[in-house]
């Protein structure tokens, strides 16, 4: 039963990033309409759920043994609710287009009808229409690997050829490492404490996506049997760099680099083998997060 619940989240994973590759093909079609400015504030919204979503549920409890061999396979899944406030944004039209004009333009995760304004000599310029998104998620498959002094590794990794499909082929590596501050502490210290750090590096087709998490932080915790309440405050980094085809012209930009102090509360639950965790985390762009994990 535990290896057939794996499989299947597992299997969800795996399918929530293929759904998302053909999705990311629409939005290069559309954000070919697009240089510069315009094309950096119709993504940026994307890019900052991309940013929180990689820089959260990659623990779940501030307890780590300080020796002993511990593992697990875990499935977090990460997401983020769009406010109304990201769905549009000032776009300006361009390629030499006259009188120039600014309107209230969806962007990727706005409404999903274009606008076009009217210019000299019958010409006219069209903003496209965004994805009508209300929220954007995503997950990959980590495993926990413990101890020694006090220290446990976390590994993410996913990727997949994907032949012939527009967008390429997807892939996902981290690599974190937490270590136990509670070992210094006092017997009866009455919370569990870790300190900790992570790095992640994500690519979608043939340089259309390149992005780089890294969030350090502490994390606390306290476990009473079935259920423990933990909780983190971590100061997080990402960027991200596309690279698009726009009217025959290459495009490369590099989106807003996104730094932000952060918030995480969530509860555990249940005896291990097998436990699931929610939570929640307040940042410049907040997210929640779900999970399972298994092992010993």
């Amino acid at each position: 039963m535990r290896c057939q619940t794996g499989l299947m989240v597992a299997m969800l994973a795996v399918a929530m990033l293929l759904v998302a590759v053909p999705a990311c093909a629409q939005i290069a079609d559309q954000l070919s309409a697009y240089t510069g400015a315009n094309a950096e504030g119709y993504l940026q919204p994307l890019a900052d759920a991309f940013g929180a979503d990689l820089n959260s549920n990659w623990y779940h409890s501030a307890h780590i043994a300080v020796d002993g061999f511990h593992w697990g396979i875990e499935f977090p899944v990460m997401g983020v609710i769009f406010s109304d406030d990201v769905a549009t944004f000032d776009a300006t039209t361009q390629d030499g287009f006259t009188p120039e004009q600014t309107v209230e333009a969806p962007t990727v995760v706005g409404d999903g009808g274009s606008i076009t304004v009217d210019g000299d000599a019958n010409s006219q310029f069209t903003f496209p229409g965004g994805f009508d998104l209300n929220s954007f998620g995503m997950t990959v498959p980590q495993i926990r690997l413990g101890n020694y002094m006090g220290t446990e590794a976390v590994i993410r990794y996913f990727a997949i050829d994907m032949g012939d499909v527009e967008i390429g082929n997807i892939g996902l590596f981290g690599f974190g490492v937490r270590h136990s501050i509670s070992q210094y502490m006092e017997p009866d210290f009455p919370i569990d404490m870790a300190a900790g750090l992570m790095y992640q590096s994500f690519t979608l087709g043939d340089d259309f996506i390149d992005a780089t998490a890294f969030t350090l932080g502490i994390q606390v915790s306290k476990s009473y049997g079935w259920i423990e309440p933990y909780g983190g405050v971590s100061y997080d980094m990402f960027s991200m760099d596309v690279s698009y085809e726009s009217d025959e012209e290459s495009v490369e930009m590099t989106l807003d680099s996104e730094s932000s102090v952060h918030l995480t509360l969530g509860v555990a639950l249940g005896i291990k083998p097998v436990m699931a965790n929610f939570e929640y985390n307040l940042a410049s762009t907040s997210s929640f997060g779900f999970g399972l994990y298994i092992g010993m």
